[in-house]
């Protein structure tokens, strides 16, 4: 029976070329779009899953009222946290990395990922132990753990274990060689336990270091976030009152309520409310828009698929006729036709698994990531969708067959029977409805990521380049540390005017990449403001094009500028609620300081956030230079190549021990809506794919349904039926359909890309225009295919369907 099936099934293959090839190019487009959003679903969903810990470990994280939510939590914690019998162990650590080098036998490698952390981190985080062991790994500030990898480039074949390294200008013993099995949270290359010098002090401060906790019984974890956050609430609270001479009442109505919020390590990658993690959080939201137009995509080609297969069931209603005479019945057709369906989607996707091999190191290079198709996850998965697209494009069409009257078939009036036509005409509606929502969302996304890319952010970072800058641990081990670290940039910056293409630079405690979310406090009137206080040098205000429209900047011609000045900008002023703001006095770090000028506002985090209060000082001003980290530097535009080349040259008499490393201030903004960027790509690539798939399922309907009219129209001529009037009328009813199918996906498509603007504090409006524009588009593409079919048919010679009646 098998044999026979298949005989059957290669001879309609080979009848059938154009059918057969639509049929297995459009499945396979929207098998390889699926498998592409399940490996990028499969990788994300696969943070942690290797270890035991992830429901037990939590994270412990804090909102004030008026910031941000923050990953560092105070030390005063601790004992609270010591007394509660569900906490099994408490961890500190840096919530990021640190860059630096290993020096061994004079040998110096460069480690991206350097982390700090308790000595109980292994309990946290049980990598795999090859060398060594977990217990002695951090039992002191001079002993370090190190990856796999570190020590294959470290030490080559040599055992680590027992020697000495020197990082971060101090000497360790590596105590463990450990192994990160799958994708982590914290992956460090390098584990050290530094935290003595972070326990004494900052004991007053309420977020100073990342808090995690291994608690016994996950479900009792709200009464470590209540005791925790009465602790915030109540006794830090009364003390910071204490201090400064205010009721409790009165600190807490200044500085505001602290939320802490507890959450497990299991979720930390796609639903945690904070970049908590070193490693980062993934982007839920894209992994979700990714998996669902992907699955939106497969559904349209399994519409394609039954819409073909239905329409081109009349040329085989002999065939069904004749087998069912001949004692075949419904099931055994049904059964026929469903491994039809089984052997085209095999080849769809063999097709597809090709297509996403041959174009997997490009999505990589989209997603910043190291995908393959591998694991018995991925392959299960396979064979799910396989089954599930055999059953769905399978059944309609076999069922469907399986129903023809044999009689009628018989007589061969079959093509006159509407039967089937309903189900084709609700899928090419619905194949309408998604080419809509495509392509009015990608004129919507493309709009909207235009007006990010053109918007005036209110500072110029186009020919400015951010270099890094590292000075040695001896420059910090004198007694005033800020003045010699400002002194050895100032001569930095001496010798980069010295350049030729060097048109101007200067530093400050600010970053144009996103990452830097970080609120401080602002006196005013003995009211609590909360806003960037950000320290400067001289000219990086005006470097970098913000504008000063009040007042004046920083100026080197007035001493009390390195001590008593402060700009604030647009935002600060209306918080404040000031008409005339220059002169008036306010409470930053301390430090009493004037009001000297008023800046425009521009944004420093990502378009989603609304501009919040700024407030800048000179470095000198709170004795902050020492955290000096990087140099501004504004390049002529002429010869930028040969400047940046001259600069780093310069570079390496300046840092003999890292690698000249700088970015465009414009492109590190960019970066800060990349995701949307990406998903504007992807829209705009999809929109191609779901146009496509749409356009193959109206030229093959209307070729078979034209063809099915032959005879209607060689009458019609006959008898003097004009070609626009023919045209006309085998049109109307594919416009009708562009028509409902744009009509009903209006709603959807308004709701689902108004809720998408939401994630943005700057964007354009919804208009009509869109809607429009997409309309007008799907009509014309439905013109051009079908009009080209009809006048192909209305030029056929009358006499070859004639001939015979």
């Amino acid at each position: 029976m098998l044999k026979n099936w298949t005989r059957i099934f290669l001879y309609h293959l080979k009848n059938e070329k154009l059918f057969s090839a639509l049929n297995v190019f459009g499945l396979a487009i929207g098998i390889a779009g699926l498998i592409f959003a399940l490996l990028y679903w499969n990788d994300e969903q696969s943070y942690d899953a290797w270890n035991p810990e992830k429901d037990n470990v939590h994270q412990v994280l804090v909102e004030l009222t008026g910031m941000p939510i923050f990953s560092d939590c105070a030390l005063f914690l601790k004992p609270i946290l010591d007394k509660d019998a569900n906490v099994e162990k408490i961890v500190y650590a840096d919530s990021w990395y640190q860059k630096d080098k290993i020096i061994y036998k004079g040998k110096k490698e460069i480690v991206d990922k350097i982390i700090n952390v308790e000595a109980d981190f292994f309990s946290l985080f049980p990598f795999e132990i090859i060398k060594g062991d977990a217990v002695s790994a951090l039992k002191d500030d001079s002993s370090a753990a190190i990856s796999d990898v570190i020590a294959k480039r470290v030490f080559g074949n040599e055992n680590p274990i027992g020697k000495q390294i020197t990082c971060l200008d101090q000497m360790f013993v590596v105590r463990a060689v450990y192994h990160i099995s799958g994708n982590s949270s914290i992956a460090p290359d390098v584990v050290m336990n530094k935290m003595k010098e972070w326990m004494s002090g900052n004991t007053t401060s309420p977020f100073v270091l990342k808090l995690l906790l291994k608690v016994k019984d996950p479900s009792k974890i709200e009464n470590t976030r209540k005791s925790l956050e009465r602790m915030y609430n109540g006794d830090f609270i009364e003390r910071i009152a204490k201090l400064e001479g205010f009721t409790p009442e009165e600190m807490a109505k200044k500085i505001g309520y602290f939320n802490v919020v507890i959450e497990p390590l299991s979720e930390a990658r796609l639903h945690s409310i904070a970049d908590g993690y070193p490693e980062g959080r993934g982007n839920y939201q894209f992994l979700l828009i990714m998996v669902g137009l992907s699955v939106l995509i497969l559904i349209l080609s399994i519409v394609n698929y039954i819409n073909l297969a239905t329409a081109n069931a009349v040329k085989r209603a002999k065939e069904i006729g004749v087998r069912k005479v001949v004692g075949a019945s419904k099931s055994t057709i049904v059964i026929q036709f469903i491994f039809e369906t089984a052997l085209i989607s095999l080849f769809s996707i063999l097709l597809a698994l090709v297509i996403v091999e041959l174009t997997l190191p490009y999505y990589n290079n989209f997603l910043n990531k190291s995908l393959r198709i591998i694991g018995s996850q991925f392959y299960l998965q396979l064979i799910l969708i396989f089954s599930i697209t055999v059953l769905v494009a399978g059944i309609l069409p076999a069922v469907y067959v399986a129903n023809f009257e044999t009689l009628k078939v018989l007589k061969g009036n079959f093509g006159r029977s509407k039967n089937g036509t309903w189900l084709r005409n609700g899928m090419l509606i619905f194949q309408f409805m998604v080419a809509t929502f495509f392509i009015v969302g990608s004129y919507i996304v493309y709009q909207q990521i235009d007006y990010l890319t053109n918007k005036d952010l209110g500072f110029k970072g186009d020919q400015v380049i951010e270099i890094n800058l590292n000075f040695p641990n001896s420059d910090y081990e004198v007694k005033k540390v800020g003045q010699n670290i400002y002194n050895k940039y100032s001569t930095i910056k001496q010798e980069l005017a010295k350049i030729k293409g060097v048109e101007q630079s200067s530093t400050g405690l600010v970053s144009f990449d996103g990452s830097d979310d970080s609120l401080g406090g602002v006196l005013y009137k003995e009211e609590l403001f909360k806003g960037r206080t950000i320290a400067v040098d001289y000219d990086l205000l005006e470097m970098m094009k913000i504008k000063v429209i009040k007042g004046r900047g920083l100026d080197k011609k007035y001493a009390t500028d390195t001590i008593t000045s402060v700009l604030i900008n647009e935002t600060a002023q209306k918080l404040m609620g000031m008409k005339e703001p220059i002169g008036k006095e306010l409470i930053v770090k301390e430090r009493k300081l004037k009001i000297i000028g008023v800046v425009k506002d521009f944004n420093l985090l990502s378009p989603e956030v609304e501009v919040s209060g700024m407030y800048f000082f000179h470095l000198k001003t709170v004795d902050i230079a020492q955290n000096i980290n990087k140099v501004f530097v504004k390049l002529k535009s002429d010869n930028i190549e040969n400047t940046i080349a001259d600069i780093d040259k310069l570079w390496a008499t300046v840092d003999t021990d890292y690698p000249f490393k700088y970015d465009f201030v414009d492109k590190q903004y960019a970066r800060t809506y990349e995701s949307y960027v990406k998903q504007k790509n992807l829209f705009s690539l999809l929109n191609f794919v779901v146009i496509g798939i749409a356009l193959f399922g109206l030229f093959a309907l209307a070729s078979y349904s034209i063809q099915s009219r032959m005879k209607e129209i060689a009458i019609r001529k006959t008898l003097g039926a004009e070609t626009n009037v023919l045209l006309k009328e085998l049109s109307k009813q594919y416009i009708l359909y562009c028509i409902i199918g744009f009509l009903i996906a209006l709603f959807p498509t308004f709701y689902l890309l108004n809720m998408w603007l939401e994630n943005f504090a700057f964007k354009i409006e919804m208009t009509l225009f869109p809607f429009l524009f997409g309309f007008i588009i799907l009509l014309v593409l439905t013109l051009i295919i079908v009009l080209s079919r009809a006048y192909q048919a209305t030029k056929t010679d009358v006499l070859k369907y004639l001939k015979y009646e």
